[in-house]
């Protein structure tokens, strides 16, 4: 027991470094390390994060690192669709479910490896300024994707929100890291309530697993002052791909592929309403590159 509960600390310290990457370690800590059935351990990732990251953000409030509009914003949409998600997430077979989370990891890890650097921003003495506007369409397209990832995979989306916060909304590292702990408690509230019914949540066990992850996101919290954010963001990639790596190779077998298949047969009119919505997603996301050439490297605001 004693990986296990190293392993919460580290999902605590992470949270607090850099506003993400919990529930990615937190899913298979509670799985592999505390022999949590997937949809057990799912819910009481989204509880546990959860409840961590509300509590965190205070502390990056006081510092004035968090920027409420944007994570508000964000964090409303964000809820509709985890809310869609842990609702789905009911009718995916449990390993299916793993995989899903798997490749999920195997994206951030790629992301964080090969992404752009994160920008530092203008600092001031009480942390980073908010920007003056906001891109509401853009904030509410993201939020709602990760919402949806959120929910259906149990996790949190921090290393997608603090990207996109940084590098799309304006904000600076430090308050990217403070306003996506508000996002993600937000968004694994909404998903919670939609793991209601097909996941039992034990509350004690909650209370334990959070006294352990909340005093740690504080520690991570201080240390993040001391650190570099990119060499802790390559750190992190590199963990992650070889997690991933591994929970694909346990997972992947001919029984999860007849599973697909019978989850896709039995439900022909919803997937393909998912690849008609898939498909408008990626005709805006080219229209965003096709803009955004046009207009050169620095396009007006």
């Amino acid at each position: 027991m004693t990986g296990f509960y190293l392993g919460l600390v580290g999902v605590g310290l992470l949270l607090g470094l850099l506003g993400g990457g919990g529930s990615l370690l937190l899913v298979p800590i509670l799985i592999y390390l505390g022999d949590f059935p997937v949809k057990s351990a799912i819910a009481l990732s989204l509880s546990v994060v959860g409840a961590t990251s509300l509590i965190a953000v205070f502390r990056h409030a006081r510092e004035g690192n968090v920027c409420w509009k944007n994570g508000v914003a964000f964090g409303l949409s964000g809820m509709l669709g985890a809310y869609g998600g842990g609702r789905l997430a009911g009718f995916v077979p449990e390993n299916l479910l793993m995989i899903l989370f798997s490749l999920m990891m195997l994206v951030t890890a790629l992301s964080m490896l090969l992404g752009r650097r994160l920008r530092s921003g203008v600092e001031t003495p009480l942390g980073a300024p908010c920007p003056a506007q906001l891109h509401l369409p853009a904030v509410l397209f993201d939020g709602l994707l990760v919402g949806i990832i959120t929910g259906l995979v149990g996790v949190g989306g921090g290393f997608v929100i603090v990207p996109a916060l940084n590098l799309l909304g304006g904000l600076a590292m430090r308050a990217a890291i403070g306003t996506s702990l508000l996002v993600i408690g937000m968004n694994s509230l909404a998903a919670l309530i939609g793991y209601l019914g097909h996941a039992p949540i034990d509350l004690p066990t909650v209370a334990l697993l959070s006294a352990i992850t909340i005093p740690a996101s504080l520690l991570g919290h201080r240390l993040s002052r001391l650190l570099p954010p990119n060499g802790l963001r390559i750190g992190f990639g590199v963990c992650a791909l070889v997690l991933a790596g591994f929970l694909l190779h346990r997972e992947v077998s001919w029984a999860a592929l007849e599973a697909v298949e019978t989850l896709v047969t039995a439900h022909q009119e919803f997937f393909r309403g998912i690849l008609t919505a898939t498909a408008l997603m990626l005709l805006y996301w080219i229209r965003g590159l096709i803009h955004q050439k046009d207009l050169g490297p620095n396009p007006p605001r």
